[in-house]
């Protein structure tokens, strides 16, 4: 520990003798010693030093009082006088002088060298050095085996919460990460923040309430934080993609029932139980961001993979039932990602059992997901779904028989035939609507429909016909993934 004047006094090899006032403060740690001759050595002194001079250059009582008040305002902790050379006692001005300002006074005897005293300061703040470097050590230790074995960011926390004597918090993306205090909202002045480095734009930070005790610690702590919020990341995204292989063979139905049961037990998901599918989907250069958010609380018993559909790339979540309502969960997840500054729609499917209940799950989430809410949640069974799960109905061969010709038409020659049928099913057929929506002659819409009739072999009029046509344009908005 450093040393203090009362530390030097009371050393009995160094004979030093206090001369000040009862009332000048003793107590102050001794940062290190400086020994000078100048008249004014303020601009030399950094402040918390023992000054040791013999009055070489004080010769008068108007240079020992300037002495004493260049040392105040340097704020050094207090003079040591040698005397035996210059100065046979402490002169009477220089005493008078610190009196005043209550800067302590020790007179050093002419057989104790300034060099004894340096020493002793300095092997105090040696000692002291060394052993904050071993306590830092130990204490990153502490936080080190916190995290490698099995605790995680919890575990580490609550240890550096400990080692700092305040409440933590981390963040990600303005949502809590962990935390040693439920409820707390590190937003005002009566928190510190620490910014953490991962690698993403994630806006992580560790903040700390004020106050705290730091003596390095923080910083090595914060490495270490940064450290497993990128791991974290990286685990994330990797089982993931490792999940979405999986379901995308379930979606696409091209596992056996029993292969497809074996294989969701694996991810953790239990075939037997009723699952709902959660489904959001974004823009390319916001989708590795989405990829790797972290779940809000109540995801956590949820199954996030990665699968790709038409060549865009869908996140989607396998929830048990027992984890909640759908429309809260889904709410809970629209707020995660708006704090990383995705705005896509969130879809829910139904509950069903089985892998061939989670394909209708997730194509319920797909048509769902088009509505347009932040959060949509099923309305009903969906018939296009259903058909669409089923392994034994080729609805997409249905579909392109049905559509491709219109299609092959509109990229041949710039027609609009396929728009044209979306707006005249979607407004019930009427060919009125369809023309105001369209901006067209109704004799144009009229003519488009007989042309749709003649490529396709379906008339919109019929309603048979209708249904067809109309599960065709379902079918090519939720294919599924290829």
């Amino acid at each position: 520990m450093a040393l203090s004047l009362a530390d030097l006094i009371g050393t009995s090899g160094l004979h030093l003798q206090n001369l000040g006032s009862t009332r000048t403060p003793l107590s102050a740690a001794i940062d290190w010693v400086a020994v000078t001759e100048l008249e004014n050595p303020q601009a030399f002194l950094s402040g918390g030093e023992l000054v040791l001079t013999t009055g070489a250059r004080q010769s008068t009582a108007d240079a020992q009082r300037s002495f004493v008040r260049q040392i105040k305002r340097a704020g050094a902790v207090g003079i040591g006088f040698g005397v035996g050379f210059e100065h046979g006692s402490v002169p009477p001005a220089l005493l008078a002088e610190a009196n005043r300002w209550a800067v302590p006074v020790v007179e050093v005897p002419y057989s104790t060298p300034f060099i004894a005293i340096g020493k002793l300061v300095a092997d105090a703040r040696s000692s002291d050095h060394y052993t904050k470097l071993e306590r830092l050590l130990r204490e990153h230790q502490v936080l080190a085996r916190a995290l490698l074995t099995g605790g995680g960011l919890p575990a580490l926390l609550k240890k550096l919460s400990l080692m700092v004597a305040a409440d933590l918090v981390i963040t990600q993306h303005g949502g809590e990460v962990a935390t040693t205090s439920s409820g707390a909202v590190p937003e005002d002045c009566a928190w510190h923040a620490v910014a953490l480095s991962t690698g993403k734009r994630d806006s992580s930070t560790l903040w700390l309430r004020n106050p705290f005790h730091d003596d390095g610690i923080v910083d090595y702590a914060r490495g270490l934080i940064s450290i497993e919020l990128n791991n974290q990341i990286q685990r994330r995204q990797s089982a993931r993609q490792i999940a979405g292989q999986v379901l995308g063979d379930i979606i696409r139905g091209t596992l056996e029932a029993a292969d497809s049961a074996a294989r969701l037990e694996n991810l953790g998901i239990s075939p037997a139980a009723k699952n709902f599918v959660l489904l959001v989907s974004a823009e390319e250069n916001k989708f590795e961001t989405l990829s790797t958010i972290s779940l809000p609380a109540g995801l956590e018993t949820a199954v996030a993979a990665i699968v790709s559909s038409e060549g865009k790339d869908e996140l989607l979540f396998v929830i048990p039932t027992a984890a909640g309502d759908p429309a809260v969960l889904g709410r809970a997840l629209s707020h995660q990602m708006h704090h990383i500054g995705v705005s896509a729609a969130v879809g829910i499917g139904g509950a069903y059992s089985q892998a061939n209940g989670l394909r209708w799950s997730y194509f319920e989430a797909r048509e769902a997901a088009t509505r347009g809410l932040e959060v949509n949640v099923p309305e009903r069974l969906s018939l296009t779904s259903l058909l669409l799960a089923s392994e034994d109905v080729p609805m997409a061969d249905m579909a392109a028989e049905a559509l491709g010709p219109l299609t092959a038409f509109d990229a041949t020659h710039g027609a609009e035939l396929v728009e044209t049928l979306e707006t005249y099913l979607r407004l019930n057929g009427s060919v009125a609507a369809v023309a105001q929506t369209l901006a067209l002659h109704r004799n144009t819409v009229r003519y488009r429909l007989t042309q749709i009739a003649e490529l396709t072999g379906y008339d919109p009029a019929l309603t048979a016909d209708r249904v067809q046509l109309w599960l065709a344009l379902a079918v090519r908005r939720l294919s599924p993934p290829a």
